[in-house]
Parts: C-alpha cells; sequence; structure tokens
C-alpha cells in the first residue's frame, strides 16, 4: 500500500490498518428531507494503527470548524447521561473539596449538562463549546460559556486574563480533536499548578473485547488505550495519578492528571493494574490491532443473516435512535429502508430529517405506538436497558428488542 500518512501523536510512518469501514458519510450530517436528492459527500472510514505508539486514527478530512459549528448532538436528551454527570460531580466534590472558591472550566460542554450540577453546588464554572448552536442553549440555562475550540491558543488566551481551572473537565472530547498534541498542551497551559484534569473517552480494549466498531467515525479522530494516552499526557508533562474504568459509552476510562512536578497526589495502583491488563492482552504489538478486522466482517454477515431471514419472513423493523454509531454501522452493513423501515429519536433536533447516506428517515418516538413493528432496533446499544424501559410498551403486541453489537441479540 503506497500512502504517506503520519501518526498524530508521534509522526511515524502509518502503514497498518487497524480496520476499513469502506466509504461513510459524517456520522452527524442528518438530511433534510427537500435535500434528499442533492448529492452526498462520502469519506474513507479507513483506520491505522501506528507501529510506534499503537495510537488507533483515522485520516482528516473533514476540519472540526466544518463537523462541529452547528452539532446536532444535545447531551441533556439522554437521561442516564445526566445521571453519570450528577454523580460524577458529586463524587469530584467529594474527592477533592471544590468549592465557591474553586475555578471548573469543561471543555467540550455542550448544553451545560454537566456543569449545571456544579453550579447548583455554587462552584463557579466557565463551558468552552465550539457549536455555537449548542452553547446557546446552555447560556440560556445560566451557564457560563465562551464558543471556541480549545488547544494552546485558547488556553493562553484564557490564562493570560486570569482564568485557569482547578478541575478542568473533558468528556468525550480527546477522540473529537485532530492535533492531539496541541489539546493536551493547552491542558498543561489552562491548569492551576495545583489543579487536576479529568477527561473520559471510550476505551479501546473495550471497543475490541465487544467489537464495538460502530464508535468509528469521522468526528472520532483516535481511539486510545490507556497506555498511549499516558504517553501523549506525559510528553506535555502532565502526570497519570488516577484511573476509573467505566460502563458508559460501552466502555470508557476516566483519567485523572495533574502537573507532573506536583506532588499533591499519590499515583494509585489502578495506573500499574490498568498498564499491566493492556499488556497482557498485547496492546504493546502490532499484531493483537491486526486481528480486528476480521471480526468486524463477520459481524456484519451475522447483522445481514438476521434482517434478510426476518425480512423474507415478512417481518417489520424499525429502529430507535439516530445516533453516530448507528450511522456508521448502517452504512458499512448497506442497511436502508429495504430492512429498516424508520427509525424514531427524541431530539426534536434529528426529527423530520433522513439518517446520512441510507435516508432512513428519523421520526418521535409516538410513530413505534402507531405502526406496531415486529421488532426495534436499538442502535444507541450503550443506551439499551434505558431505552427497553422507555420502549416496554412494544411487549404489548409481541414486539422484540434486537441490539447489533457485539453482537445480534434479540430480547423479549
Amino acid at each position: 500500500m503506497d500512502f504517506n500518512h503520519s501518526c498524530r501523536f508521534c509522526g511515524n510512518q502509518l502503514k497498518h490498518t487497524f480496520v476499513d469501514l469502506g466509504m461513510s458519510p459524517m456520522a452527524n450530517s442528518y438530511i433534510k428531507v427537500d435535500q434528499a436528492q442533492n448529492m452526498e459527500p462520502f469519506f474513507p472510514l479507513h483506520t491505522y494503527v501506528c507501529e510506534k505508539c499503537f495510537l488507533v486514527q483515522l485520516m482528516e478530512f473533514e476540519s472540526p470548524e466544518s463537523i462541529f459549528t452547528d452539532y446536532a448532538y444535545f447531551s441533556s436528551f439522554s437521561d442516564s447521561w445526566l445521571q453519570h454527570a450528577n454523580k460524577y460531580v458529586n463524587a469530584m466534590i467529594s474527592r477533592f473539596g471544590f468549592n465557591a472558591q474553586s475555578q471548573v472550566i469543561e471543555i467540550a460542554s455542550n448544553d451545560g449538562y454537566l456543569l449545571q450540577y456544579f453550579k447548583e453546588n455554587n462552584v463557579p464554572v466557565l463551558g468552552i463549546e465550539p457549536a455555537e448552536n449548542v452553547a446557546k442553549t446552555a447560556i440560556e440555562k445560566g451557564i457560563k460559556t465562551i464558543s471556541k475550540f480549545f488547544g494552546a491558543q485558547t488556553a493562553t488566551e484564557l490564562s493570560e486574563a486570569g482564568t485557569q481551572g482547578d478541575l478542568l473537565i473533558g468528556n468525550n472530547v480527546l477522540a473529537h480533536v485532530p492535533n492531539v498534541n496541541d489539546f493536551v498542551k493547552g491542558l498543561k497551559i489552562a491548569l492551576k499548578p495545583n489543579g487536576i484534569v479529568t477527561m473520559e473517552f471510550p476505551h479501546l480494549m473495550r471497543l475490541m473485547e465487544e467489537n464495538q466498531f460502530d464508535t468509528i467515525y469521522h468526528e472520532h479522530f483516535s481511539y486510545f488505550s490507556f497506555i498511549t494516552v499516558k504517553a501523549i499526557f506525559e510528553t506535555q508533562g502532565l502526570k497519570m495519578f488516577d484511573v476509573d474504568e467505566l460502563k458508559t459509552h460501552g466502555g470508557s476510562l476516566r483519567i485523572y492528571a495533574c502537573h507532573k512536578e506536583n506532588n499533591t497526589h499519590t499515583v494509585e495502583d489502578n495506573v500499574q493494574n490498568l498498564i499491566n491488563k493492556e499488556m497482557e492482552m498485547g496492546f504493546n504489538t502490532i499484531s493483537h490491532y491486526l486481528s480486528f478486522s476480521e471480526n468486524v466482517k463477520e459481524t456484519k454477515r451475522k447483522i445481514l443473516d438476521f434482517l434478510v431471514k426476518e425480512k423474507r419472513a415478512g417481518k417489520t423493523i424499525a429502529g430507535y435512535g439516530a445516533p453516530a454509531k448507528g450511522n456508521t454501522l448502517l452504512n458499512y452493513c448497506g442497511i436502508r429502508t429495504d430492512f429498516i423501515d424508520y427509525t424514531v429519536d427524541r431530539s426534536p433536533h434529528k426529527q423530520d430529517h433522513l439518517l446520512p447516506g441510507v435516508h432512513i428517515p428519523i421520526m418521535g418516538p409516538d410513530e413505534i405506538s402507531k405502526s406496531k413493528p415486529d421488532y426495534l432496533v436499538i442502535l444507541p446499544w450503550n443506551l439499551k436497558e434505558e431505552i427497553m424501559g422507555q420502549m416496554a410498551d412494544i411487549r404489548q403486541w409481541g414486539g422484540k428488542f434486537v441490539v447489533f453489537i457485539p453482537e445480534v441479540k434479540v430480547s423479549e
């Protein structure tokens, strides 16, 4: 294979495919019905792994500005995600003692879903959210928010204006930045001498174990093992002192970092334990990463087997949710309205649109009780329990729930 792609962390030439999911549209580019006949851009959804630092990554085809300036994802539409945020805030206040004299800064703060809980506890907050339409919602809630992309430049501007964080938060943002070195350098600049950083992001180990190939999409530039993310932070002078393994998004990490010269935080056993676990599984060897691709192909075959069999038997199938991960799966598998009649979503920002690429219509949740499908495919499988609770009524007409990841599973 002849190409010249360099690793976004260490600069090494990328030679190895992690998984190639073919051509796919931007996962959050929902189509207005009256634009259904327009040309739609597709880009390679081809992930590589660096044999030197083991960062799994996509090439940058669209700038963050074009992806995130007007964004369709609002965090507050997931009840379980709000509960997760509230629990996090209580844990941080309890463990580190943040109070009215502290400054909390969240990067990619979305609609204020998390900072609202710090504000309720009288802790001063600042959100940094590049999507102006989403930032506006946060500001209307009374959450102080600036609409900018975060990196070394924004961090320097804040620091020079006298704003640094006792706590810097980034939930599901690290994967979204193409220049990861500049982003982490910004964390170093924006952090008070005794401040801490927490970041949450999907764990590559879980992605591979659970076959979560659908969490790969263009808005996610990088996919991290703990070994690799620790190296990235250390390169910028930040020390990893703790890590939690979380269940969110199919299995995430929450990392805790501080300035390497800050000795107030003892490095917890969790750090070495997780490094040992990843090394035992082979995350420091290129061959481990190269085993993933065949698993993905087999999953695709099983999904299509199920859909073909049920449609031939005359069954009706609808979807629940219009998440980015669902758009990856549907486009990779070639699933259109020949298999799934429509999908529903609670977010009014997605309703009355079409899914990108496959053009499956997105409706309000009421449509399910009207059309009574035989199967309801839960596309955001990470919210399976929440959705099965909300949609329990489908059992009245014998409807069944289906998830495709990590494998096809039908639930009564």
